[in-house]
């Protein structure tokens, strides 16, 4: 990766909806040269996934909620239920399979509390291998977002 993929990265991180024109300007690359490392660096996974971030208020989704979940048994095929499940659940927007005092860290939305505790009964409560789960109700976003720092190889 060289500085110009570097550029390219974190201009796309921030809107990945800019014309090879505008990348053009500000990178000093040509549309051309733009497009064709913006193709490579889709093909090889660098960019996993072009997205919309929806606001949750937005779409009435006010809640986002943080649990830490323990499982019962630590075995490989109710760990891999677990992640299933979870990427499955529309409701997710995030898991993590963690070290530490919890298995997973779950990031979640919800339209209020009562529609959240429906879905701790469902994916929690009749899991019978989760041995406990405790829930961080977010007050405030004070930064989201999913952008990584990008630097050229080599570079410090």
């Amino acid at each position: 990766m060289d500085e110009f993929d570097a550029r390219l990265l974190n201009l796309m991180q921030e809107n990945n909806r800019l014309t090879a024109e505008k990348l053009s300007a500000l990178v000093g690359l040509s549309p051309a040269a733009c497009q064709k490392r913006l193709k490579r660096l889709r093909e090889n996974g660098t960019i996993a996934h072009d997205i919309s971030v929806l606001s949750p208020e937005a779409t009435g989704r006010k809640l986002t909620l943080i649990v830490e979940v323990t499982m019962e048994r630590e075995r490989p095929e109710v760990l891999d239920q677990f992640k299933r499940t979870m990427r499955a659940a529309p409701d997710v927007m995030q898991c993590y399979y963690v070290t530490g005092n919890a298995d997973f860290i779950v990031i979640l939305t919800a339209r209020d509390m009562k529609e959240y505790e429906e879905f701790t009964r469902r994916y929690f409560f009749q899991n019978s291998n989760v041995q406990r789960f405790q829930t961080n109700v977010v007050m405030d976003d004070v930064k989201v977002g999913l952008k990584i720092p990008v630097a050229a190889s080599g570079a410090a």
